[in-house]
């Protein structure tokens, strides 16, 4: 479904971000990418989606694919049209717009008014809070509210692959699960998702698949469960020392990870 094969990314033809990077989702699997501020994979997202080209940035080398065909340095809207929806952190909503005309800007590419219509009844059935909010201005919804809205923006166009970056930040754990909830749903129904995270514990839950990156780099990949089950993932990404204890890093004034995976 879709294939980065040994990219390369330059910001202002200076900042080499990613550096080689390899990585492969299939047709209805979940994907996660983890990795610590800096490490490259907001950048990976955008070298996706087409959005590089908004921070003067580039694929300079390798390629991405979708469905068997090269992507990088297509526009973002063509991207979009292939049915690729990137949910970019921030939560970028148009705040002064209702969540149901949020919706309806999420639909420019169905074909009517009647067919974005049926789609926003899909998605208020899919994510019911949603449709107790369709007439309340965005602006003043909850962060775990306008995380719901995106990704329900996103799905309007019902896209193949859904790129989410950051899902969980800033959220209460009974929210992160509505969230990750919503997300399942989206899985089971067959549609791929590459998710970015720092939040470990609740998307290995139930992705297939993930990558570790450090610095632009893929250091450690694997399927969930042998993440989940790694020593340096466990204390590393949640925070579970060898001998199974939680650890508590307020404690520790400087806390340094070992590089046992790149040695």
């Amino acid at each position: 479904m879709l294939t980065l094969n040994n990219i390369e990314v330059m910001y202002s033809d200076v900042i080499l971000a990613v550096k080689g990077i390899s990585v492969s989702v299939g047709e209805g699997q979940c994907v996660v990418l983890l990795g610590a501020n800096g490490a490259g994979k907001s950048t990976t997202l955008k070298a996706i989606s087409g959005l590089l080209i908004s921070q003067d940035g580039a694929v300079t080398s390798g390629s991405v694919s979708h469905k068997g065909e090269k992507i990088n340095g297509m526009a973002p809207e063509r991207v979009a049209a292939r049915g690729i929806a990137h949910i970019t952190e921030g939560r970028p909503i148009l705040q002064h717009l209702t969540v149901d005309q949020n919706l309806t800007v999420g639909g420019h590419l169905l074909g009517s008014s009647v067919e974005v219509q049926r789609r926003k009844e899909e998605i208020f059935a899919r994510i019911p809070r949603l449709a107790d909010l369709r007439g309340r201005v965005s602006g003043y919804l909850s962060g775990g509210e306008q995380q719901m809205l995106l990704i329900g923006r996103a799905l309007m166009s019902r896209p193949q692959v859904v790129l989410i970056d950051e899902p969980s930040m800033g959220l209460a754990p009974q929210i992160i699960e509505s969230v990750y909830g919503i997300l399942r749903d989206c899985k089971a129904e067959g549609v791929s998702l590459l998710i970015v995270e720092q939040n470990a514990t609740d998307v290995l839950d139930f992705a297939d698949y993930g990558y570790v990156l450090e610095n632009g780099r893929v250091v450690m990949e694997g399927t969930a469960r042998d993440l989940v089950d790694n020593d340096d993932i466990r204390e590393f990404y949640l925070g579970i020392d060898a001998s199974g204890t939680r650890k508590n890093f307020k404690e520790i004034k400087h806390y340094r990870r070992r590089k046992r995976w790149v040695g």
